[in-house]
């Protein structure tokens, strides 16, 4: 593929917070601890504190790994995983983190971004500090309750739907349900190209497991396992005892409401749109078919559409005999990730860093390193179909991002036998109009104003009437214009982001393990950049 980059501010489809982060805004740094940059990571490496138990990380991995048997693929790349694992036992080896929920099939493309993200990221950090080894790893949300999130997923045009009513921590449900969802799935698949590869992968994934997050370990490694990418699951009652004693003060103490709405205070002063709102405790109580919150009322602490209460004596003895069943919320659970990770890189979506902005003054609390935020790599594939509609019509990768109506007003501009553009008439008419307006200021000074209303309604009727001039020479282009709307609608399907709406599994058909391949060799973690790929 070839690739050409640009800026995130020129895309439109991302925050201010999100350009100040990446332009190093002074007025943000107080919100993150290093710079997304080598020097950063230095500056983290130099002084960066494990607090993850790794002999207890080891040892709980390579039990979830075994159940998946496709640590060497058919093309007999070697064992990476397991040799990272086995490098996480090492005071030199450190992880660079993605999260996601457990989307079925992949979910949209982003999902497959982050992931991508990390690996390359590590790599990079390999070439920069050769003492040390870095890991990539994917953080599985598998106590996520919000089921509705991740039922679906949109794929040539087709929304392929999971039919099922659903409770508790969705890393839990059994996939056996999804037979209906997987033919479909399979059906927009085809039987073209890599369609079989990925077909027997999906059918491996969702009908040898009977949980989902086992199931979605399985097809998460069998696209990236030969890159060495670890998937974790943190529903272990292992990695929660390591946890106990901040979840048993925060939900106590209540630190991270204090700490979170004071930062957010700040925030707001910058003009920060607030991802997350903090609640005075920020766990869950876990059983097997419920995920509820808890609260503290009338002296007791109570797990809501439950009878379940506890005293502070009875909550401290659940903690300690049962932490397995405390379930951090969206504002603990990165705390949650370091503290049994030893990790120096979060890579999320927008939203997601501007909410870990959100968290610095809760890790500083409990003492745990903040970890260098990235922003995940984007991208936009291109067909070779539409590269060339793009190159016949000469717009450029910047043009892409526009509206549809701007780029058709432009082409029309540059391209008609016609002059439609009135800026020259209009440059002669305000000469007239600025003797008019001196005029009456003579004649009478209180004129004056009226004379620019007239003037300001003569701007709007000689804009009306260029408008009037492209839309009639737009009829004349119309064929060639079409072809604008057909890119736009295969580009930014719903107005949006390829990425944000279209499933991986169509790109997979085309250029199987190779569209993965393209992806590490083009993103740069550390430069910033959209990518726009093309197929040559």
């Amino acid at each position: 593929m070839d690739v050409a980059y640009i800026s995130y501010h020129d895309t439109g489809f991302f925050s201010q917070t999100i350009t100040d982060y990446i332009n190093d805004l002074p007025e943000l740094r107080q919100f993150y601890s290093h710079r997304p940059n080598i020097k950063g990571f230095a500056e983290l490496l130099a002084n960066k504190k494990v607090v993850a138990d790794r002999t207890i990380l080891h040892k709980v991995l390579t039990e979830q790994y075994q159940g998946i048997s496709d640590f060497v693929r058919p093309n007999g790349r070697s064992d990476l995983v397991g040799e990272n694992l086995e490098l996480l036992k090492r005071d030199n080896t450190y992880t660079v983190t993605t999260g996601h929920q457990l989307n079925i099939f992949a979910g949209p493309l982003y999902f497959i971004y982050k992931i991508v993200t990390a690996i390359k990221l590590a790599r990079e950090l390999k070439t920069s500090f050769p003492d040390k080894n870095f890991v990539p790893v994917y953080w599985m949300a598998s106590e996520d309750h919000d089921f509705a999130e991740i039922n679906y997923t949109n794929i040539g045009g087709k929304k392929v739907h999971w039919w099922y009513e659903a409770a508790g921590a969705t890393g839990r449900i059994n996939p056996d349900s999804m037979r209906q969802a997987l033919n479909q799935y399979k059906g927009v698949l085809g039987l073209a190209g890599h369609a079989p590869e990925l077909a027997a992968i999906v059918e491996k994934a969702y009908t040898g497991f009977d949980k989902l997050a086992d199931a979605t370990r399985y097809l998460v490694n069998a696209l990236f396992g030969q890159y060495g990418l670890v998937i974790i699951d943190a529903d272990d009652s292992r990695f929660k005892q390591q946890f106990a004693p901040i979840m048993e003060r925060d939900i106590i103490e209540q630190n991270s409401f204090k700490n979170i709405t004071a930062t957010n205070i700040e925030l707001q002063k910058l003009g920060v749109h607030i991802q997350v709102n903090p609640r005075e405790i920020n766990f869950f109580y876990l059983q097997d078919k419920s995920r509820e919150r808890i609260v503290f009322e009338k002296d007791s602490y109570h797990v809501l559409n439950t009878e379940t209460r506890f005293t502070e004596v009875e909550l401290r003895k659940e903690i300690a005999a049962h932490p397995e069943y405390f379930s951090p919320n969206v504002v603990m659970r990165p705390l949650y990730q370091e503290c049994i990770l030893p990790n120096i890189a979060y890579i999320g979506g927008g939203a997601e860093v501007v909410y870990w902005l959100e968290l610095k003054s809760t890790f500083e609390h409990y003492h745990v390193d903040f970890p260098v935020l990235i922003l995940r790599n984007s991208g936009l594939v291109v067909r070779k179909e539409s590269a060339a509609k793009i190159k016949k019509m000469e717009l450029s990768t910047a043009d892409l991002f526009k509206t549809a109506d701007t780029i058709k007003n432009e082409w029309v501009k540059k391209h008609s036998e016609h002059t439609l553009t009135l800026q020259d008439e209009w440059k002669e008419l305000q000469s007239v109009f600025e003797k008019i307006r001196l005029r009456a200021y003579k004649v009478d000074n209180t004129l004056a104003p009226s004379a620019e209303a007239v003037q300001a309604r003569l701007k709007k009727a000689i804009d009306n009437l260029e408008k009037k001039l492209v839309k009639a020479e737009k009829r004349n282009y119309q064929t060639r214009l079409e072809q604008i709307d057909q890119v736009k609608a295969e580009l930014f399907p719903k107005d949006s982001l390829q990425e944000r709406t279209e499933n991986f599994g169509l790109l997979y058909v085309k250029w199987g393990q190779q569209f993965i391949d393209e992806l590490i060799k083009n993103f740069e973690p550390l430069d910033f950049k959209f990518a726009v790929l093309t197929e040559n």
